[in-house]
């Protein structure tokens, strides 16, 4: 098709106001998918999408529409997640785009994730379409959400468009915008191939399927393509589109989205943001998309030792579907042979492990989530250390430097004070407060990554009764009292489950990790002293009492010093016991613990 009738666009929101359900009725308005065919969610293919009702993966889906002047379009639409955790998935989406539509609820507003893509897409130079959805329910205030798009988000409001991507209304007046308001995709003037590789996933009978932008020149099966980055000539096999299943096409041409087979076969050969051209007349290297760098570092371990090969396999697949995902092979005397995994946060790295489960039937436990921090050194050096076990002594450390995130919480009136509590508690610095409307704020506050790992958003969520949202962008290192906090069973460290902490909160940590693993570590024949060490220093002890025989059922009546010489010589072999005796912590201790 001719590239004048071409528009590239995706759809940005925050998370819950309504993307899948309005690319639903996009699909359903343009006859894509047959009302038979037709079900809720489509283009949200995993069940794990579907369950927790959120977009996990980028959807691309090839869509024919003819206008109200009998002209014929072909819209290439990419659906976008909405959460922090996948703002990687956006980046690149917009990278193929022209345009973007931003969701706003008519019921909540304007929220902390909506200014963040807006942000990417300003940055992409996209023309912005705003919608504003959900007008449909009782509390809808759609003059409300004009007046935050334009103050919050400086986009005019004026040709806003109102609709109810549920029960269908203004479906057609936004097809119709994007005709006339997202630009056609600009063909370079050196007509070379040039595409872009924007994503990819693995699949077991054709091998790689890397989805491409073609920004010129054409691609059909049979001829070679060389990627720029790579620098691997290839041959295609096939190409094709989505509608929203895959479909096989005797050509891409500029201006197009789709598919592309080669004969690459293992996942770690393709680098997504790579250019791919013309082996012999190279095109420019197109502009990849923000490199991202993981935030979040936890180790991956399979429960049986048998099946770490299955695991290797695993998460190669995984990160081809998953560009953020990064990991690298490590051991630990408790656990085995793993991986240390780098995640873009908490949702992310719960996503993967659940991936794992379910599409690699993989049995797997996670040690506890840490970030990477920066250590000075005596002699000027600096060190990045993403594992306790890493840590380097005391005595050759300078100062430790742990990364901080600039978060952007919006939320009702009401709940400011408990907020300004919650930052306080996770020892962060509230720095500016801004009025969206007369209801809500927004809080820019400066936080320890550390700090906002585990429960930061749960306690958003639950301190403003659900209207809460938060978003956060990556800013710096500041210094900090860090230590390693040590557990010890029996005198022995156990590596699982140590952890760096502020030096304020590792008495509080350690007395939560040693009454965990009081409950789960096994009764020996002795007395087991489970301690939470700093260095040295003993910050917090449990003890888990021996099993004993009672040794003075046999002896009836008479002196009580005949029941104390039995006890005695009971305490003197159970000394003797211990001096020479060892825990085995079982597997099933570990992941107990590591699930608390």
């Amino acid at each position: 098709m001719d590239a004048a009738r071409i528009r590239n666009f995706c759809i940005i929101a925050h998370i819950d106001h309504g993307k899948t359900t309005l690319s639903d009725r996009l699909l359903q308005l343009t006859g894509t998918v047959a009302t038979r065919d037709m079900e809720d969610q489509l283009l949200d293919s995993m069940d794990l999408e579907r369950e927790r009702g959120i977009t996990i993966k980028a959807h691309p889906v090839n869509m024919t529409y003819t206008d109200k002047n009998g002209q014929t379009y072909k819209l290439n639409l990419i659906d976008t997640p909405g959460h922090v955790d996948f703002s990687y998935e956006v980046s690149r989406s917009l990278s193929a785009c022209e345009g973007a539509l931003l969701i706003v609820d008519a019921a909540q507003g304007v929220e902390a994730q909506t200014v963040a893509n807006v942000h990417l897409a300003m940055a992409q130079k996209l023309e912005i379409i705003p919608v504003i959805n959900k007008i449909d329910l009782p509390h809808a205030n759609v003059p409300l959400a004009k007046r935050q798009i334009e103050e919050v988000l400086a986009i005019p409001s004026d040709n806003a468009i109102c609709c109810s991507a549920k029960v269908g209304i203004g479906i057609a007046e936004i097809l119709d915008a994007i005709i006339e308001r997202v630009p056609a995709p600009r063909l370079p003037d050196h007509g070379l191939l040039q595409a872009l590789a924007y994503d990819s996933y693995f699949d077991t009978y054709r091998g790689v399927v890397i989805l491409v932008r073609l920004f010129s020149g054409r691609m059909v099966p049979g001829m070679r393509i060389h990627m720029l980055h790579g620098g691997r000539t290839v041959e295609v096999k096939e190409v094709g589109g989505f509608n929203p299943k895959a479909y096989v096409r005797s050509e891409l041409t500029a201006g197009e989205t789709g598919y592309v087979i080669t004969d690459i076969k293992k996942p770690e050969e393709i680098r997504l943001g790579d250019t791919l051209t013309d082996p012999i007349h190279h095109a420019p290297a197109l502009p990849g998309f923000k490199e991202v760098h993981p935030m979040v570092f936890s180790g991956l371990y399979p429960i049986n030792p048998a099946d770490f090969q299955h695991l290797q396999s695993s998460l190669a697949k995984l990160q081809l579907n998953d560009s953020a995902f990064v990991y690298q092979q490590e051991s630990s005397a408790a656990l085995g042979f793993g991986f240390r995994c780098g995640f873009l946060g908490l949702l992310h790295l719960e996503i993967v492990q659940e991936r794992l489960r379910r599409e690699y039937n993989m049995d797997i436990i996670a040690t506890y989530p840490s970030v990477v921090y920066r250590v000075l050194l005596t002699n000027g050096d600096i060190k990045m250390v993403d594992n306790p076990a890493f840590l380097p002594d005391p005595t050759f450390i300078e100062e430790i430097e742990e990364p901080v995130v600039r978060a952007f919480i919006i939320c009702p009136n009401d709940y400011i004070g408990d907020l300004m509590n919650l930052i306080g508690e996770k020892r962060g610095q509230l720095d500016h407060t801004s009025t969206i409307d007369p209801q809500r704020v927004m809080l820019e506050a400066r936080l320890p990554l550390n700090e906002i790992l585990i429960d930061f958003h749960d306690r958003i969520k639950s301190i403003t009764r659900g209207f809460g949202s938060m978003d956060y962008e990556h800013e710096g290192h500041q210094v900090s009292p860090m230590v390693k906090l040590e557990m010890l069973v029996n005198d022995e460290p156990v590596d699982a489950f140590s952890c760096i902490v502020h030096r304020d909160k590792a008495p509080t940590r350690g007395r939560a990790l040693a009454a965990k693993l009081k409950d789960v570590v096994p009764r020996q024949q002795f007395r087991v002293a489970i301690q939470a060490a700093i260095g040295g220093k003993v910050v917090a002890r449990e003890t888990v009492t021996p099993m004993r025989k009672d040794v003075t059922a046999k002896c009836f009546g008479g002196d009580v010093s005949r029941k104390r010489k039995l006890l005695d010589k009971q305490k003197e072999g159970k000394k003797r016991m211990k001096s020479f005796g060892s825990v085995n912590i079982p597997q099933e201790a570990f992941i107990e613990v590591l699930k608390a």
